[in-house]
């Protein structure tokens, strides 16, 4: 029989009656390896039942104890790395050491989630006016909910529910349908770790159960990650329902490449940040900018012949590069883009299509592909292709290749590679993008940062994870407090001040 992957709600396994039902691929095969339950409305209000009932008993364990549940997860995701890391790979694609990282970053936003005690503390005034103290506190929201994407089905979940649970939010987790199985685990060692019951509750689905998280009454907060219309779509629709909303969309990073930077290490960087993960990184650097055409052609000297040494393999072996897209839809889409980019008059120096790997012929593999002379007006360059492509879009200045950035739709993350650090210094301060490298190839921030891009990658005001996570799953309190001295005044029909 083909395995099953129910909902997880109120501490355990449940099996809805939708249904309906969604098929788990292995990439590397090409064949169904499940099935995972789509949710109705229903199914999604019964996990918000089942938090509500939770939450405020979470809400007052005191902050301390909430960390160190989080410290016992911690440890759990330690003791599980490998087994999680083989479980991601199989569903998503990813190679086995590329999954140990989607993990590690996820477990990087726990170890932030541990200082709590510390983040959550308030503000304090003695004597604001004669006799009055102020005070602030930051108070969890009560039921919060996240839809997550395909491409990190450990580290986005992390990022959202580690935040929100150690606040002493109750969690509904809409995961990526197409590989739910780490989230589920997640879940199953939250609970061994000690979070109680409903706390963290895990809805599988599609549009519906999307759609249902967003015009549900009692969900306060939304936090989302995926692509930009979709992102769109989550914002206008959770906002329109009265709730808070933090939804990250689409990439096209930018890499520009300065003529004084360390061109072997570019090439490298490029390499891994293009075609690491087949590309399916929302923080890929899927276009390279090199300013002037002799950098440009010193560029393809050394990098054309570091991306045809690229070895695509599955996901267990330990020489692939990368492994295999997440879907035969996901793989045709991106070879379509490589056609489009052909006829829209772009130079294909390497061509991925048709790659097939013995032994694995049905696979979802696409070799890494190239273009030179791609310029902004094409639809190949405007749009995230989010797969093993690389662009060359040649520049005759900095401020040219800045601008390229700064216009672009999307705002997510830019690279400079250079030696000069005055330059490095201003393109910083001006482009127009919201997460920047400085010899960085792929500049996501540390776990106690924040993560965030602007324009078309991000809607809503507040960051993923970090002092900006605790910001939006919270809400301030303020408290102006006066201790009788048992002297009456008279009344006042002004605004009282403190003066």
């Amino acid at each position: 029989m083909t395995r099953e992957i129910h909902h997880f709600i109120n501490g355990k396994t449940y099996k809805g009656n939708s249904g309906r039902w969604g098929d788990i691929f292995d990439p590397n095969s090409g064949e169904v390896q499940a099935r995972v339950q789509l949710a109705t409305e229903a199914e999604l209000a019964k996990a918000v039942e089942a938090a509500e009932a939770a939450q405020p008993a979470w809400a007052a364990v005191n902050p301390q104890r909430r960390a160190r549940v989080m410290f016992k997860f911690k440890q759990l995701l330690e003791d599980n790395m490998d087994e999680l890391a083989r479980l991601l790979a199989s569903e998503h694609g990813k190679v086995v050491a590329d999954a140990r990282g989607d993990v590690q970053r996820g477990l990087e936003v726990i170890e932030f989630a541990c200082g709590i005690p510390h983040v959550l503390k308030g503000e304090f005034t003695e004597g604001a006016g004669p006799g009055i103290d102020v005070y602030s506190m930051r108070q969890p929201l009560g039921v919060v909910a996240g839809i997550t994407p395909f491409n990190f089905p450990a580290m986005i979940p992390m990022w959202m529910f580690g935040v929100a649970i150690a606040c002493g939010n109750a969690f509904i987790l809409k995961p990526s349908e197409k590989d739910p199985s780490v989230p589920m685990r997640l879940a199953e060692l939250m609970q061994e770790a000690g979070l109680p019951d409903g706390i963290l509750n895990v809805v599988h689905g599609d549009k519906v159960a999307v759609d249902a998280i967003l015009t549900h009454p009692d969900i306060k907060a939304v936090s989302f990650v995926g692509s930009s219309d979709i992102a769109h779509h989550v914002y206008s629709t959770g906002t329109a329902n009265g709730k808070r909303v933090q939804a990250m969309g689409g990439a096209k990073n930018h890499g520009i490449i300065m003529p004084d930077a360390d061109l072997d290490q570019v090439v490298q960087d490029l390499v891994g940040s293009a075609y690491g993960s087949a590309g399916e990184r929302c923080m890929a650097l899927p276009v390279a900018v090199p300013v002037g055409d002799d950098t440009a052609d010193r560029l393809l000297q050394k990098l054309i012949p570091e991306i045809e040494k690229l070895k695509p393999g599955t996901s267990t072996d330990p020489d692939a590069a990368y492994g295999p897209v997440v879907s035969a839809a996901h793989r045709t889409k991106v070879e379509n883009y490589i056609q489009m980019g052909v006829d829209e008059g772009a130079e294909l120096l390497i061509d991925g299509r048709g790659f097939e790997l013995q032994g694995h012929e049905n696979g979802f593999f696409i070799g890494p592909s190239l273009f030179d002379h791609v310029t902004p007006t094409m639809k190949t360059y405007q749009e995230e292709i989010f797969g093993p492509v690389l662009q060359i879009v040649r520049s005759k200045d900095l401020e040219e290749a800045a601008q390229l950035a700064s216009d672009h739709q999307y705002g997510n993350g830019v690279a400079i590679f250079t030696r000069n650090g005055l330059a490095a210094r201003e393109f910083a301060s001006k482009v127009n993008v919201g997460m920047v490298g400085i010899n960085v190839p792929i500049p996501v921030p540390v776990a106690y940062h924040t993560f965030g891009g602007w324009k078309r990658s991000a809607f809503g005001d507040t960051n993923q994870h970090g002092p900006e996570g605790v910001k939006f799953f919270t809400k301030v309190k303020t408290v102006t407090q006066r201790w009788p001295s048992g002297e009456v005044s008279d009344q006042a029909f002004i605004i009282p001040t403190m003066q």
